[in-house]
């Protein structure tokens, strides 16, 4: 019964944090659309980093607030995180970020995009930067949540300025998703699903890449399974 119920915290955190995350971060990019650019791109990424840093301190000590299927997977392959948990977390995630997606429709129902993030040059140059980018992002966030207490202190400083820096560099480009939830919300309720398969796949992806690249500096530490 105890397992249970701090299962269901762990998911409720889960889905709760997405949602402030897709609906703080797009929800920034649909109020610059809409008021023709008084947040400018500079503060959408500004929300992005604040969002993940605000719901990392929230939820950190609840779920570890990944907040981003990429991230989950990412965490599962470095042995650090449990394979049932998974599909719960994925699930969670997708469903904040739906919801999310769900209420900035209701109140602005007169955005074109709502935050939707799509490829402005070809399909393959916005994969590759959506790998580079979460692979850059998975192995920040995977040296930030080890060690010292002290040092787990500055992770959602240390995970939210990446988050920021990346959506000032590649924003304009391919989005920069770095989330297939974030991507997910805003698609389905759009209707729209010609490139969200960029979204899907790119991120799990480069999240992969960066555990084995962790692994490589961090083999001394790891015990052999």
């Amino acid at each position: 019964m105890n397992d249970t119920r701090a299962s269901m915290k762990k998911y409720t955190a889960e889905a709760i944090g997405t949602f402030g995350l897709v609906f703080f971060g797009t929800g920034a990019i649909v109020v610059d659309e809409i008021t023709r650019g008084a947040v400018t791109h500079i503060g959408v990424s500004m929300t992005f980093g604040l969002i993940v840093l605000s719901m990392i301190f929230g939820f950190g000590d609840i779920s570890g607030a990944h907040l981003n299927p990429a991230v989950t997977i990412g965490f599962w392959s470095s042995g650090r995180f449990p394979g049932r948990e998974v599909l719960p977390y994925i699930l969670s995630q997708s469903i904040g970020a739906i919801g999310a997606s769900v209420l900035l429709l209701l109140l602005f129902p007169q955005s074109a995009t709502l935050g939707m993030t799509n490829p402005a040059g070809s399909a393959i140059q916005s994969f590759i930067l959506e790998i580079v980018l979460t692979f850059f992002l998975m192995l920040v966030i995977m040296s930030v949540s080890e060690g010292s207490k002290e040092k787990g202190m500055f992770a959602a400083i240390a995970i939210g300025s990446v988050i920021m820096l990346e959506a000032l560099f590649a924003g304009p480009v391919s989005g920069a998703s770095m989330n297939p939830a974030r991507s997910l919300g805003p698609a389905v309720m759009m209707g729209r699903y010609n490139t969200l398969w960029i979204y899907l796949l790119a991120p799990p992806l480069g999240s992969l890449i960066a555990v084995i690249t962790w692994r490589f500096f961090r083999k001394d530490r790891i015990p052999p399974s």
